[in-house]
């Protein structure tokens, strides 16, 4: 008996220890998913995973005890499609749902007793969410997508001279539409762009300002 209650108590600590390094890593970045929530997932599913071992080990009961595990998995499903969000033309959440499943997964694991896929996975797991995102940004610098809203007085607009502003400040235009008021002579340039996390917006407002017909613009997330 007392080696079965230190078994459980080395998985469960293994579990808490995977979600406590994954919650101190989404932390990091400020995330509203941390420590707490993916301590307790692994531990939950640590636990749940324990009893579809001790149910299929004892064999006095019908069916399939290991769907447990699979249920568990569903379940954790949900939690991390709420951490999903939308915000204007971008989805942000994603790592942070699929570190939910991978909590998940290790957490079922210590329950099982499988200490080297564990290790394994959380290794890998660590050296990707603290390398890849540094590795991502200088691959593919310009993520957020933004809507740019230039207005412009008449119709002699030097549409190179702005795009040319808009590339040296790293930024990469995906599609662009025009409005033109007739009574006022005005001109909109819609430009849907994809903007760096290190935009410096004061250098852009400065250098679109030397755009001599240019009455004033907006940069905002695309609603």
């Amino acid at each position: 008996m007392d080696n079965l209650i230190f078994d459980y108590t080395v998985r469960i600590l293994a579990s808490m220890v995977c979600g406590f390094l994954l919650g101190i890593e989404r932390k990091s970045r400020q995330n509203p998913v941390g420590i707490r929530t993916l301590v307790l997932i692994s531990i939950s599913c640590c636990t749940l995973s324990i009893l579809s071992v001790y149910m299929a080990d004892l064999g006095l009961y019908r069916g399939d005890p290991t769907r447990i595990v699979s249920t568990s998995v569903t379940g954790i499903g949900f939690i991390g499609g709420g951490a999903i969000l939308k915000q204007g033309l971008n989805i942000r959440g994603l790592t942070t749902a699929a570190i939910i499943l991978t909590a998940a997964a290790l957490g079922l694991c210590c329950g099982a007793g499988l200490y080297e896929p564990v290790v394994i996975t959380l290794g890998i797991a660590l050296i990707v969410l603290f390398t890849m995102n540094h590795l991502e940004k200088i691959l593919f610098p310009a993520t957020k997508t933004k809507l740019l809203q230039l207005k412009l007085d008449g119709t002699n607009i030097n549409q190179t001279k702005i795009e040319n502003i808009l590339k040296n400040s790293g930024i990469i235009i995906s599609d662009i539409n025009m409005e033109y008021t007739t009574e006022k002579k005005q001109v909109i340039l819609s430009y849907t762009i994809k903007t760096p996390d290190s935009l410096d917006a004061l250098k852009l407002a400065n250098d679109l300002g030397k755009v001599e017909t240019l009455i004033n613009f907006t940069l905002i997330d695309k609603l």
